[in-house]
């Protein structure tokens, strides 16, 4: 089994959905993301998902938008992206490493060249945004060829009909984007999450993990009851760049927050229970 698949199995077995943080890599510098990984490991992520910065990240709302340019600015490279997963994984042997982004670092070497790297740093799963399913032979073998799961996106307007085409070769999970939107700025109902949800459930049995619009324990608890994994990332990245800002080391402040997240998510469903 995959890094991915034991850790969904095993938060399966244990009651409770995987808590999966998002982090934008090199903010607020390269030097300083391997702590920031560290904490949110130590705080009690189950899956982390790395951010590669790109200048014209669509699907991100402000804070994320912020972060890459933060990033970027201070001199990250997709190369440094991948030691610093590759340093990752030599101090995190059993946590599942995702890269997210966009098309343009990832292919524009060739995906062979990207994939051969990414496996080399022991990243188990990559989300490419702006490659939708009908295009996935531009990356898509390239991972798989490796061990590299392509984790695939549906949204709140992905029908019945389009459903196949998402599922199709898919692996390691299902994000759900809980909104037709960026990321950060709204929040749907919990009843349209349980619904979906259920739907997406009722065809595919990878786990499905719901992201967008997730930023406090309650609303990751919320989440937690109804789906396999709970995203939360602008809440993060505005977190450490307050803390970036003010001269602190955002190190502590991730973990504390990370360690707020996992709490909630894994007592949700127990006082579903009670």
């Amino acid at each position: 089994m995959s890094r991915l698949e034991t850790t969904f199995a095993r938060c399966a077995e244990e009651g409770r959905a995987a808590l999966v943080i998002f982090l934008t890599g090199g903010d607020p510098s390269p030097a300083v993301t391997p702590s920031i990984l560290d904490a949110a490991v130590a705080g009690g992520a189950d899956v982390i998902e790395l951010g590669m910065p790109f200048t014209d990240p669509m699907a991100d709302g402000p804070a994320i938008q912020q972060a890459n340019l933060r990033s970027l600015g201070a001199g990250t490279t997709t190369a440094k992206l991948l030691e610093v997963a590759r340093g990752f994984r030599i101090r995190h042997p059993d946590t599942p490493l995702v890269l997210m982004g966009y098309a343009n670092p990832m292919v524009r070497r060739g995906p062979e060249w990207f994939a051969d790297a990414a496996a080399a740093a022991g990243v188990d799963g990559v989300i490419c945004v702006d490659i939708p399913p009908e295009e996935d032979a531009s990356l898509g073998p390239a991972l798989r060829a490796r061990g590299i799961d392509p984790v695939r996106l549906a949204t709140p307007t992905t029908d019945a009909a389009r459903l196949p085409a998402v599922l199709d070769q898919a692996s390691g999970f299902l994000y759900y984007v809980s909104v037709a939107g960026i990321t950060g700025l709204q929040q749907a109902a919990e009843g349209s999450i349980a619904a979906a949800v259920g739907r997406l459930k009722a065809s595919t049995d990878l786990p499905v993990a719901v992201g967008f619009g997730i930023r406090t324990p309650d609303q990751a608890a919320a989440v937690a009851r109804v789906a396999d994994g709970v995203v939360v990332g602008s809440a993060v990245v505005e977190a450490i760049a307050k803390a970036a800002a003010a001269g602190d080391d955002p190190a502590p402040v991730v973990q504390a927050m990370v360690a707020g997240l996992a709490q909630a998510v894994r007592a949700a469903r127990r006082e579903l229970a009670a």
